[in-house]
């Protein structure tokens, strides 16, 4: 029966065989790569691209944006604050403007395409040119943040150790070039890739800063290690000068309460018998009084300085160190032409970073009353007499102490 076709029925089942296995191993090979529930495979760059569902993709893109959102209410109060009250209207906040549109650019103009970036399990949609603009942008706008806080934490420093002789708070002047210096500083990182020091990496739904040795060495130091060293050394210094005068209050304030309550008494016992006398001894206990409450001003203040610089460093290096971490580790392991990083790992500590722009104004209202004033006025819609609601609550509290 099978002989009438005049091919050899050997041949044809070794052919049917063939064809069997090789079409299973190409439905299989299609299943695994195309329909694989967590990842995709990108073939130009050997990267996994993760594969979210349609409520993953949900899930993830409402917290993505709820973040972005908060990151843009907080930075506009602060710019709003600082330009509306004229009580904050003053040189030392320009930095905390400057800090705040940093924050504002990167909510703006850099988290948008990495919400949608990360959307898409990691895949860059939007083209070399483009590629190229956004690292740019995303580059100058965190580093510009980052030394910010750097130039913040020496503007406290100065402030609180050299209050006479530090002229940049009350120079508006002074502070608008050490603003404009963070900026070209940022810039300075941003353009190497433009002028053809080193060229971002582009390929197959890639887009990756550019790993070249020497270029992510200047970049990581400049923008991170070099200003959070700065940024420890003043906190360090803060802490210590807090300390000192913290023992030297404690360590004096028993005997000046002698002497007051010394002063005290005598112009109790010799009230009605000398009148001049008493009133020489309640002017030696006025100026006294009055030394004492400066000393208690200077220790408050001092302590909250190092308190507030303390809080900062804390979350910025955990925000940004494990981040610039990889970065610089990156090319070292994997090369300069791709990331072998995996993807949910190097956007979860870019997320993180981004997160102190989220925190950073929240951080500043917590340890500044008059800022905490504000955003609630703000919030409340309250835009009438706001300087005169703050003046009142300045002078209730001055009164308190």
């Amino acid at each position: 029966m099978f002989n009438t076709s005049g091919v050899d029925p050997t041949s044809n089942k070794r052919e049917d065989v063939s064809e069997v296995i090789n079409g299973t191993l190409e439905i299989f090979y299609n299943v695994l790569v195309t329909a694989g529930p967590t990842a995709m495979w990108n073939d130009t760059c050997g990267e996994t691209l993760l594969d979210f569902g349609s409520g993953e993709k949900i899930i993830i893109g409402v917290m993505l944006a709820i973040i972005t959102a908060v990151t843009v209410m907080g930075n506009t109060l602060v710019v709003i604050a600082v330009c509306v009250v004229k009580k904050l209207r003053q040189p030392s906040n320009y930095l905390l403007v400057s800090l705040a549109v940093a924050d504002l650019s990167v909510a703006i103009v850099v988290m948008p395409f990495v919400i949608v970036t990360d959307l898409t399990g990691g895949k860059w949609l939007f083209g070399e040119v483009f590629c190229n603009i956004f690292i740019g942008m995303d580059v100058m706008c965190c580093t510009a943040s980052i030394m910010t806080l750097c130039v913040i934490s020496v503007d406290r420093y100065l402030g609180i150790t050299r209050p006479l002789t530090y002229p940049a708070r009350q120079n508006g002047q002074l502070m608008a070039k050490m603003i404009l210096g963070v900026w070209l500083v940022s810039a300075s990182i941003t353009l190497p890739p433009f002028c053809g020091w080193a060229k971002n990496v582009h390929a197959g739904g890639v887009c990756l800063i550019s790993q070249d040795f020497g270029y992510t060495i200047y970049s990581t130091a400049v923008a991170f290690y070099i200003p959070m060293l700065v940024m420890l050394f003043m906190y360090y210094k803060i802490f210590r000068a807090a300390r000192k005068s913290g023992l030297k209050h404690r360590f004096t304030d028993f005997t000046r309460r002698e002497r007051l309550e010394t002063v005290a008494s005598e112009a109790l016992r010799m009230q009605g018998l000398k009148p001049q006398g008493v009133a020489e001894e309640c002017a030696v206990l006025s100026r006294l009084l009055t030394r004492e409450r400066r000393n208690i001003s200077i220790f408050k203040r001092e302590q909250k300085a190092a308190t507030t610089l303390g809080v900062i460093v804390g979350v910025f290096s955990i925000c940004w160190l494990p981040f610039f971490i990889l970065s610089t580790a990156r090319p070292f392991i994997c090369g300069v032409e791709c990331s072998c990083v995996p993807i949910w790992l190097e956007r979860f500590l870019l997320w993180l970073g981004y997160a102190n722009s989220l925190m950073n104004p929240f951080i500043y209202a917590f340890f500044n009353r008059d800022l905490r004033s504000t955003y609630k006025d703000l919030l409340r819609c309250r835009y009438r007499n706001i300087n005169r609601r703050l003046s009142a609550v300045g002078v209730h509290e001055a009164l308190k102490v």
